[in-house]
């Protein structure tokens, strides 16, 4: 099998996240994706995140229809810093004769040097990036060995979503009509709404 590993904080999760997920099935002929949230991500350990339960459930409200689709919660209940290395690992235990791919940001493929054991997350998987706008173009990194991802370039963000809710803008087909009910229904991110620590 071919399985893409896509983490992420996911608050919100977004139409973009669902459009590059399906690219990479596409072009990377993946037989399954499964998107991993993060407990703690080691890059936003100064922002306080939306609960690991609503960031779960509205995971899985926006991957619903698809059968590619999958979700994985093991970051969630490891709990702590989420190191990708590790989720790496327990993907490569659990299926220990498929092919790995990595999907990431070309921001994040940019810090992957920073990352812990980026030399072993090479080994571990073949690395898939998609584009994003205002990233500039490495050469040196470019001709490392990882897959670009083709497709548009998209200017949308959790931040964009998140913000536009507390200025009480519409998100309307910014996410998908589930995940924007529930975001409604509990009131979360707009003015006022109480912001609860990752796990909780």
């Amino acid at each position: 099998m071919r399985i893409g590993i896509f983490g992420g904080t996911f608050d919100p999760p977004h139409i973009a996240h669902l459009i590059v997920a399906q690219q990479a099935i596409q072009q990377l002929h993946l037989d399954a994706i499964y998107f991993v949230p993060a407990f703690i991500p080691p890059h936003k350990m100064n922002r306080q995140c939306t609960s690991a339960h609503h960031r779960w459930q509205m995971l899985l409200k926006a991957i619903r229809g698809n059968a590619k689709f999958h979700t994985s919660n093991m970051e969630l209940k490891r709990k702590g810093i989420s190191y990708t290395i590790d989720t790496l690992h327990a993907f490569k235990k659990r299926f220990p004769k498929s092919s790995l791919y990595l999907i990431l940001g070309e921001d994040n493929y940019h810090q992957l040097h920073e990352w812990r054991s980026p030399q072993e997350i090479r080994n571990l998987t073949s690395i898939a990036v998609y584009r994003r706008p205002g990233v500039k173009e490495k050469k040196a990194i470019r001709n490392a060995a990882a897959v670009f991802l083709h497709g548009a370039k998209f200017e949308l963000s959790s931040t964009m979503i998140r913000d536009r809710l507390k200025r009480g803008e519409s998100i309307k087909y910014l996410v998908s009509p589930a995940v924007e009910r529930y975001i409604r229904h509990r009131s979360l991110y707009t003015r006022g709404s109480r912001k609860k620590k990752a796990g909780t």
